[in-house]
């Protein structure tokens, strides 16, 4: 496969690139584990490859928040399983409310996302199975005005990512690389046995 750091290093950017843009990548939804040990299936919405970051959209009602703000550290684990690679990813977390980020997502999505942070927040228990949207919502696009409540209960989920792992699995043997940043900003690898 690859017997060169820096070719590990280009492959993994732009297999999250990519997880980013294409929603059928399988790394288009990785899972985010927060300080909490608890662990969820997310959409990356963008990987900035300059600044190292990842941007999710979250609930700001949702159990994730508090553990994110009381303690950012979290994992984002990547897996493609037809080209046999996993990408660990370890950074710190920022949820932004009103964030020039957050205002651009809000309005690049579409009112069906949007739909989503209308109703009962995440994990609001139910007699009956239900979405938690409002009833006069349900199977239908809500209009703009419909959703301006539900524009306090959007954030954006921003990983700043700190630590990689690679992993390429084979027949003939594995092959691991990690990353670290280091003080200047640099990506620092090595190979360790898998």
């Amino acid at each position: 496969m690859f017997d060169q750091l820096d070719d590990v290093h280009v492959d993994l950017t732009n297999r999250l690139i990519r997880a980013a843009r294409d929603r059928r990548s399988p790394m288009h939804t990785p899972a985010v584990v927060t300080s909490d040990v608890d662990a969820r299936t997310m959409v990356l919405r963008e990987f900035d490859s300059q600044a190292w970051t990842l941007r999710f959209h979250t609930d700001t009602r949702a159990p994730k928040v508090a553990p994110i703000e009381a303690d950012p550290r979290v994992a984002v684990l990547f897996y493609d399983k037809g080209a046999k690679i996993q990408i660990r990813a370890r950074g710190t977390a920022a949820i932004l409310r009103d964030a020039e980020v957050t205002r651009s997502a809000w309005e690049n999505g579409s009112n069906f996302a949007r739909r989503c942070y209308m109703g009962d927040g995440p994990g609001v228990a139910a007699d009956t199975p239900t979405s938690g949207l409002p009833e006069e919502l349900e199977g239908t696009e809500p209009t703009d005005e419909q959703l301006q409540p539900a524009w306090e209960n959007f954030a954006v989920l921003l990983v700043t990512l700190r630590e990689l792992d690679w992993l390429y699995l084979a027949h003939t043997g594995h092959v691991r690389a990690q990353f670290a940043q280091g003080d200047s900003g640099a990506w620092e690898g090595r190979w360790v046995s898998p």
